[in-house]
Formats: structure tokens, C-alpha cells, sequence
């Protein structure tokens, strides 16, 4: 058996069986690295020299959960709370908030989608946006399932698709590493080839929301963690205030590119502003930064998990067990290209770092089996994005449960982990094999 699969196999049931996801990375990690002839010393050193690779985000993580505990703190949630309550009423008008939930599922579609192409934030929008509607969420009976799945869509959807933003960086890395791999590909092919794919992603977003969690599920009213327990005292000043920040943090990512300069950002305009007290400035961060450790200790496993996966070198050994298996079969040798891609995905979590890999196995095996170049971007661009869609290791799954979660009341795997993986890897997967016999 090969180290590789195994590593992920082990990795993904015990977070399913509710093993605590860093426990479950580290376990893989150390077992994936003693199958494929590390040893165990050498396995524990790989993995500690792979955590500081998501250190910087790590930090972020921590920034971004301090600054949306002392947004809370200025009152802006409850006035967001006040207004849709107005807007629904408290009558059961069905209708009414029929309308509510589409407003927000569109809304919350947008600003997602934005965040990789038009202003390139990525999930820095997440725990700033997300903790303050929670309760307005409450009060539409609302499937947070449902919004876990709408923003893992519009933070993976948009960049293999549109050559804009993370997208120009996304289509960039796979055109260069195929091009270093023999295949040279034309920036413009990259849409064409992933217009399927991207059409399977819809089409999961879609089943999410009008089917699979179109039902009311109840959640208790509980203030967002390190928010005071009684009653919000605040003033038009703050609001504006916490507004400004927002829009700050926001512009300064932007210029900087930098999520923790954005976080301390917006920090700063709320110490300025008096919104935020110096003396509970020190507890805000304090219970900001534990309401996203959770996040953050599983980015460093992660990166962790990934280095001993690829010190392994078992990952070329999956390409050539697969070269053996599939033959001269195309549909054989896609639909193993796509597993095999799953894999190499869900273990490291990242589209971007894992696209290097896999243009390294796909285009000689893709070249060998007679694909044509559309056919074998789309193979690498599919199984790139199937690690971010579904992966419990990935940002695009972290990020919504940040924010989702910071009530205490949003299980990772179970709430956003399982829900993307059946509604956009299982269409990722079928429409990405449809694309490489298609193109």
C-alpha cells in the first residue's frame, strides 16, 4: 500500500469519527512517514520543520478572531440584528423571510466571490463578516451548513475559473508548472478547460441550498466568544466606528497584502476611535485569538502533515502504480488521475501548493494516455480544487467555519468539511472526468 493514501486514509476517519482534526493530521503524518521509510525520528523532525510553513496565517487567524470580538463590542451586531428583525418581523411571515435568507445567500455569494477576484482578500472577510449575522441567522432558522457551502463555493469557484486576482495567480502556476513539465498551454485555454468543472461547482451550490439544508435547523442565541454577557451598551459613534474599521482593514490588505497588518489595522481605528477601551483592549485579543487557535493549530499541523507527505517520495510512486493499472485506457487513466489527485488535495489542503505536484505527475501521464492540452488542465485544475472544496487542512473550509463557529455551535467536520465534500468534490470530480473525455 502507498504511504500516501494510507497517511490521508487515516487522517480523514479519525476526523470523521470526531478525533480532534490536529490529532488526527499529526497521527497520519507520523504514520504516513514510518510506511514510506522515514523512520520515526526522522518523521518527527520533517513534520516539526513543515509546522512553521502556515505560521504567518496562523497569526492572522488569531489578528482577524481579536478584531471581530471587539467589533462586537461596539454594538454594530446588535443594530444588524435590530434592522433584520424589523425587515422580518416576528410574526412567522414566511414570505418575508423567504426573501431575508435569499437576500443573504446572494449577498453572502457575492462578497465571497469578490474576495478572489475583484478585491483579492481571500478569507480575511470571514471572521470579520460572519460573527456578527449569526444571530440574525438564528432568527431566520437558517442551516449554517448552507452558508458553509455557499462560501467554500465562492472561495473556490471563482479563481479556477476567472484569470482575475487569485485566479491570474491560480492560472499562472498551473500554465507555468505544465510548461516546466513539457507541456506548453496558453493562459486563455485555462478558462475553456475549466468551464466544466466550475458548472460542477454550481450545480453543488445549488443542491446545497435548494435542497440538501433548504429546511429550518435551530441554533441557541449565544453571544460570539469573549462578547460581554450582558446586555450591548453602544453609542452611534461606535457603530460608524466599527464601520470604518471594517472598510480599513479591508483597504489595508488589500495595499499590503498582508492579513495580519489589515487585522492590526482595523484594531488600531477602534483603539483610536474610543470604541474599543484600552483597558479591555489585552482581554479582547486574548479571547479573540482563543476563539480562532483552533484554526490556527490545525493550519501548522497541516503544513506538518504536507512536508512528510511529500518527503516521502511515495507521492511519484502513486503516478506509477497508476501508469501500471490504468493502461491504455482514457477513461481508466482519468478517473484514476482524478483519485490519485484527491488524495495527494485532501492531505495537503491547498490548491496552490499542490498544483506543482500534480503538473509534475499529470502532463507525462496525461501526454502518455493521448490527452489533449485542455483535457489535461482540466485534470489539474479539478484535482486541485477538489482539496480545497473538501479538505479538513484547507483555508477554503477553516475559513467558514471561523466564523461560523464562533458561537460554539459549527462542528469543522461534520458542519463544513462533509457538506462540501458531497456537494462540490462528488460534482468536481464526475464534471472534471466528463471534461477530460470532452475536450
Amino acid at each position: 500500500m502507498n504511504a500516501v493514501l494510507i497517511a490521508v486514509l487515516i487522517m480523514l476517519l479519525l476526523s470523521l469519527v470526531r478525533v480532534h482534526v490536529v490529532i488526527a493530521l499529526a497521527i497520519g503524518a507520523l504514520t504516513g512517514g514510518i510506511l514510506g521509510g522515514l523512520g520515526f525520528s526522522q518523521t518527527v523532525d520533517v513534520f516539526t520543520d513543515g509546522l512553521g510553513g502556515s505560521a504567518p496565517v496562523a497569526i492572522s487567524y488569531a489578528l482577524l478572531g481579536a478584531f471581530a470580538v471587539a467589533i462586537a463590542r461596539t454594538g454594530l451586531p446588535d443594530v444588524m440584528v435590530t434592522w433584520v428583525i424589523k425587515l422580518v418581523g416576528r410574526n412567522e411571515d414566511s414570505r418575508k423571510k423567504a426573501l431575508s435568507k435569499a437576500l443573504i445567500f446572494f449577498l453572502l455569494v457575492v462578497v465571497s466571490c469578490f474576495s478572489q477576484n475583484v478585491v483579492p482578500i481571500h478569507i480575511a472577510f470571514i471572521p470579520i463578516l460572519i460573527p456578527p449575522i449569526l444571530k440574525i441567522l438564528n432568527e431566520l432558522g437558517v442551516d449554517r451548513r448552507a452558508i458553509a457551502t455557499i462560501l467554500t463555493f465562492g472561495l473556490t469557484a471563482p479563481y479556477i475559473f476567472l484569470p482575475y486576482g487569485f485566479g491570474l495567480i491560480f492560472h499562472g502556476i498551473v500554465a507555468d508548472n505544465m510548461e516546466e513539465n513539457g507541456l506548453v498551454v496558453a493562459l486563455s485555454d485555462i478558462p475553456t478547460a475549466m468551464a466544466l468543472p466550475t458548472m460542477g461547482l454550481v450545480a453543488g451550490l445549488l443542491i446545497a441550498i435548494l435542497v440538501t439544508y433548504r429546511k429550518t435547523r435551530n441554533y441557541e442565541d449565544r453571544n460570539i466568544v469573549g462578547a460581554p454577557l450582558e446586555e450591548q451598551v453602544f453609542t452611534k459613534w461606535s457603530v460608524i466606528a466599527a464601520i470604518i474599521a471594517i472598510i480599513a482593514t479591508l483597504i489595508v490588505q488589500q495595499l499590503s497584502d498582508s492579513m495580519i497588518i489589515a487585522a492590526l489595522a482595523g484594531l488600531v481605528v477602534l483603539l483610536v476611535s474610543g470604541s474599543l477601551k484600552w483597558k479591555e483592549a489585552d482581554q479582547v485579543v486574548t479571547e479573540g485569538m482563543k476563539m480562532m487557535a483552533f484554526i490556527s493549530f490545525v493550519m501548522l499541523a497541516a503544513s506538518g502533515f504536507a512536508a512528510v507527505i511529500r518527503e516521502t517520495g511515495h507521492v511519484d510512486l502513486l503516478v506509477t502504480q497508476a501508469a501500471n493499472i490504468v493502461g491504455e485506457s482514457q477513461a481508466a487513466a482519468a478517473l484514476l488521475m482524478l483519485i490519485i489527485g484527491l488524495f495527494i488535495t485532501m492531505g495537503i489542503g491547498s490548491s496552490f501548493a499542490t498544483i506543482p505536484i500534480i503538473a509534475t505527475l499529470f502532463v507525462p501521464l496525461g501526454m502518455a494516455a493521448g490527452f489533449s492540452p485542455l483535457a489535461i488542465i482540466a485534470l489539474i485544475g479539478t484535482a486541485g480544487a477538489l482539496g480545497d472544496a473538501g479538505a479538513p487542512a484547507s483555508d477554503s473550509t477553516l475559513g467558514p467555519t471561523a466564523g461560523l463557529n464562533a458561537d460554539g455551535q459549527h462542528n469543522h467536520i461534520w458542519d463544513t468539511c462533509v457538506p462540501t465534500f458531497l456537494h462540490f468534490n462528488i460534482p468536481l470530480f464526475i464534471f472534471g472526468w466528463i471534461a477530460a473525455m470532452v475536450l
